[in-house]
């Protein structure tokens, strides 16, 4: 695993540690790669709204759906 330093504001340190309090996330790292996973999840569904979109107004690109699945 790879560890890096990010400045973070007073406030997301207060949610960071408000996470940790309260059990949602065992400490101050896993509360971060939990904010990192759920951006991630975020970036598939828009991705797959996006696609949505595009087949409606008749965009339609080909490809395998597996492929995006295996980037979630």
């Amino acid at each position: 695993m790879v560890t890096i330093s990010v400045p973070i504001t007073p406030k997301q340190e207060k949610f960071i540690k408000e996470l940790v309090k309260s059990g949602r996330a065992a400490n101050k790292a896993h509360a971060v790669r939990l904010g990192i996973d759920a951006l991630a999840e975020d970036e598939v569904y828009l991705s797959l709204r996006r696609s949505l979109q595009d087949a409606k107004e008749g965009r339609v690109f080909y490809g395998d759906p597996r492929e995006l699945i295996k980037k979630f």
